[in-house]
């Protein structure tokens, strides 16, 4: 398994500039709670309580983050917990409420995803190595704790493998 620099190194190659990147900042977090959203609708009962597709596909997420990164997983838990907590009353609309609405910002989420893309000059990284699916979330967020100034060494390594931000 790739480590939490090969896998962040790897994705930024894709985004360095930072008309892409702000892009990232909307379109991913819409993207993720859409995913959120579709699968909260998606319940099952094991072993006399309910569960729904939300709850296994954001564990199954905080596993892997975690084993990237410890500080880091445990914040996207913190932030994906409360995605679901917000995808919930949309979950519970009628279906085609819940479907329109998911579908929807899914969409617009992918939407402004291809455009940071498009300054970019670059095709997502997803498409080279479908990891980046999983990583984006996470990318988006090293990016914020990289402004707030910390995991300095990380921000400095992915620059130095990947190239420096540009305009």
């Amino acid at each position: 398994m790739k480590t939490l620099e090969q896998q962040l190194t790897q994705y930024a190659r894709y985004h360095r500039s930072k008309r892409n990147l702000y892009t990232h900042f909307v379109g991913i977090p819409l993207i993720v709670f859409a995913v959120i959203c579709l699968f909260a609708r998606v319940v099952f009962p094991l072993g006399g309580i309910e569960f729904n597709g939300a709850y296994v596909a954001v564990f199954l997420a905080v596993l892997y983050y975690l084993r990237l990164s410890l500080p880091m997983g445990l914040m996207m838990a913190g932030v994906l917990s409360l995605l679901i907590i917000a995808a919930l009353p949309i979950a519970a609309l009628p279906v085609l409420g819940w479907l329109g609405f998911s579908l929807s910002v899914f969409f617009l989420g992918w939407v402004i995803q291809f455009i940071g893309h498009y300054f970019e000059g670059k095709k997502p990284a997803f498409v080279d190595d479908l990891a980046g699916l999983i990583i984006g979330p996470l990318f988006v967020l090293a990016e914020v704790l990289f402004w707030l100034g910390w995991f300095s060494s990380l921000e400095k390594h992915i620059e130095q493998h990947a190239g420096p931000m540009k305009p």
